[in-house]
C-alpha cells in the first residue's frame, strides 16, 4: 500500500491506496479540504462561519449545509438539546477559541432555540443574529466521506484516516481502540470493512482543570460520565455524529435507530457496547445495549 500523509484542518491525515495517488488527485483532494475548511472552520478569520458570527446573515453554501444540519436536528432531538451546532460560543467561553487561548471564563450555554436562529436549505444558510457555528460533532466525518467520494475512481483497497475518523473501502482493517486514560494501550480491537469508524475522547483537545472539547450545549460544561466513544457506520458522518451522541442520554438509542454499532467507556473505566459491534474488548464490560 502507498500512504499519502499530510496535515489539514488541525489533524494528521493518511490516505492509503494500492498505488501512489497521481498529482492531479492530490491537488483535487487538497482543494476539496480547503474549500470545506473555508466554509466551516471557526478557527479561520476568512471562513464563512467566522464572517456570519459577527452579526449573522445569509450566505450561499454547498449541499453540506443541509447534509450536516439535517443530522444536527436529529442529534439535538435525540439528546434533548445536548448537541447543538451553535455551541461555538460555549467552546470560546472555555478558552477553546480561534486563538487557542485556553483561558477559561464562565461557562455559557448555547441557545436552546437554535433552530429558529440557524436555518438552511440545500443552497443557503441563514443566521438570524450573531452566533458561532461549530460543526465539530460530525464535520470531520462529513469531510472524510467527501474525500472517499472524490476517490471513487481509484481502484483497489482504500483507507482515508483523518485522526479519529476513518473510512475503509475493500479489505478488512483491524483498528485498536485507544484507551482514554493511557494512550499506550487499547481497550479493544475493531474489525472494519467497507465501513467507517469514528472515535471521540475527553483526553483529546483537553486543557486546564478538567476541561475538554465535548460540551453539553445546555450547560456549556464538559461531559463527565463518558470518557470515550467509538461508532461504526456505513458512512463517516453518521459514525462521527453517533460518536458524539453517545456521550449523552439518548445517544445509544439514536445509534441503534441508525443501525450504527458502537462502544463507549465510562469515566470510571467500564465499557459498554452494542450487541453486534465487530469489536473484541480487552477491558471489563458493563454489558450490551
Amino acid at each position: 500500500m502507498s500512504v499519502w500523509s499530510f496535515d489539514a484542518i488541525g489533524t494528521r491525515w493518511e490516505i492509503e491506496t494500492e498505488n501512489p495517488l497521481p498529482k492531479a488527485q492530490r491537488t483535487k483532494i487538497d482543494a476539496l479540504i480547503d474549500d470545506f475548511d473555508l466554509t466551516w472552520s471557526r478557527f479561520r478569520e476568512d471562513s464563512l462561519v467566522t464572517r456570519l458570527s459577527e452579526a449573522g446573515g445569509i450566505a450561499a453554501v454547498t449541499t453540506d449545509a443541509a447534509a450536516m444540519l439535517d443530522v444536527y436536528r436529529e442529534l439535538s432531538e435525540a439528546t434533548d438539546g445536548a448537541v447543538n451546532p451553535l455551541v461555538g460560543e460555549s467552546l470560546n467561553a472555555l478558552g477553546y477559541d480561534a486563538g487557542y487561548s485556553l483561558a477559561a471564563g464562565a461557562p455559557r450555554a448555547a441557545p436552546s432555540d437554535w433552530q429558529s436562529i440557524l436555518t438552511w436549505t440545500p443552497s443557503e444558510l441563514s443566521l438570524a443574529s450573531a452566533g458561532v457555528i461549530d460543526v465539530g460533532a460530525l464535520g470531520k466525518g462529513r469531510l472524510v466521506d467527501l474525500v472517499i467520494d472524490a476517490l471513487s475512481e481509484i481502484e483497489g483497497d482504500l483507507i482515508v484516516d483523518a485522526g479519529g475518523d476513518l473510512a475503509v473501502r475493500g479489505a478488512e482493517v483491524r483498528i485498536g481502540l485507544e484507551h482514554p486514560f493511557d494512550v499506550t494501550k487499547a481497550i479493544g480491537i475493531a474489525a472494519i470493512r467497507d465501513r467507517a469508524l469514528s472515535a471521540s475522547a475527553i483526553n483529546r483537545r483537553a486543557w486546564g482543570d478538567g476541561l475538554h472539547h465535548v460540551l453539553d450545549a445546555r450547560t456549556g460544561l464538559p461531559v463527565r460520565t463518558w470518557a470515550a466513544t467509538w461508532a461504526i457506520a456505513t458512512n463517516a458522518m453518521r459514525a462521527d455524529a453517533a460518536a458524539t451522541a453517545l456521550f449523552f442520554a439518548g445517544g445509544a438509542e439514536l445509534a441503534d435507530r441508525w443501525g450504527v454499532e458502537w462502544v463507549r467507556m465510562s469515566t470510571d473505566g467500564r465499557a459498554e457496547r452494542s450487541v453486534n459491534a465487530p469489536v473484541e474488548l480487552f477491558t471489563a464490560s458493563a454489558g450490551h445495549r
